[in-house]
């Protein structure tokens, strides 16, 4: 069955805010790390100031924004990998960049790298990707395969999902006020939180 980040039917905005709940995992020199996606941004293409890839704009660092649904983007961002899921057709540039997990697997590799505990491990994109050794070798594969993939047999549900701006979009236009941002209320791991965390980190309870 082709994951629902593989289908170019579903829009942008419907994929970031499936992406919630479920395992972003890197498998490197035996060691797995993983947590539980709880907050992404949607970047929607050519007419999206904020997009990479507006007014179709295409240079040798944007190609994996050109290929397939389910494709890795990478990009840097001064010291920090940003990773990203490209959702749509070849001609319809757009991607979920992945804005923060909460851990499951790995934590004491994830604290290694970071030097970090608790929160601060990975609640931010350039947090999550130091912490699971993510890198510019990952840009251009597929988000089904490891070593870089996305999972949702252990798949959570978030009890709401938050919608807000995008952080970081300054002087856009209609898109930096756009809703294309999305976070489980009330996980802690979300960036730039505020209010007090639920108990359940915002989850529903598992049915067995």
């Amino acid at each position: 069955m082709l994951p629902f980040f593989k289908d170019a039917t579903l829009s942008t905005e419907e994929v970031a805010q499936r992406l919630l709940g479920c395992l972003l995992i890197k498998e490197e020199d035996n060691q797995t790390t993983s947590g539980w996606i709880v907050e992404t941004e949607a970047y929607v293409g050519i007419d999206d100031e904020a997009c990479h890839s507006f007014n179709s704009r295409r240079t040798p660092r944007l190609e994996s924004m050109y290929k397939e649904a389910g494709t890795v983007y990478i990009y840097q961002m001064h010291t920090h990998h940003m990773v990203n899921i490209v959702t749509r057709t070849q001609a319809e540039p757009q991607a979920v960049l992945i804005r923060a997990i909460e851990p499951y697997e790995g934590i004491p590799l994830l604290e290694k790298r970071r030097n970090r505990k608790g929160i601060e491990l990975t609640n931010g994109p350039g947090k999550l990707t130091k912490a699971m050794g993510i890198t510019m070798a990952d840009n251009g594969s597929a988000a089904d395969k490891a070593p870089l993939y996305i999972s949702d047999e252990m798949r959570k549900t978030p009890r709401l999902i938050e919608q807000t701006q995008r952080i970081g979009i300054p002087n856009k236009g209609q898109w930096t006020d756009a809703l294309l941002r999305y976070s489980v209320e009330g996980n802690p791991y979300v960036s730039r939180k505020k209010g007090k965390p639920m108990n359940d980190h915002g989850w529903k309870a598992m049915i067995h």
